[in-house]
């Protein structure tokens, strides 16, 4: 898991859908400088966040890991290599 690759993930999908960093926060009852942190990569969300992070950002938990978008054929072995 590569903290700066899975912040540029956080980050690129954030702006995408038009959410701002106070927004995110809000929906995940965190501060923005949390989300801040996640996406400077200073930080990771916590493991009980990333469920509920993942469904914010219409991502998968393994997307949101190894820090890029995943097709349909990568996602089944992708949490393997994540543990």
């Amino acid at each position: 898991m590569d903290a700066n690759m899975t912040g540029q993930l956080i980050a690129a999908r954030r702006r995408e859908l038009g959410l701002s960093q106070t927004e995110l926060a809000e929906q995940l009852h965190v501060t923005d400088k949390a989300v801040s942190r996640w996406e400077t990569g200073r930080g990771m969300p916590s493991v009980d966040l990333l469920e509920p992070l993942a469904d914010a950002l219409d991502l998968s938990v393994s997307e949101l890991l190894s820090g890029k978008r995943l097709g349909p054929e990568e996602l089944p072995g992708a949490a393997g290599g994540q543990i």
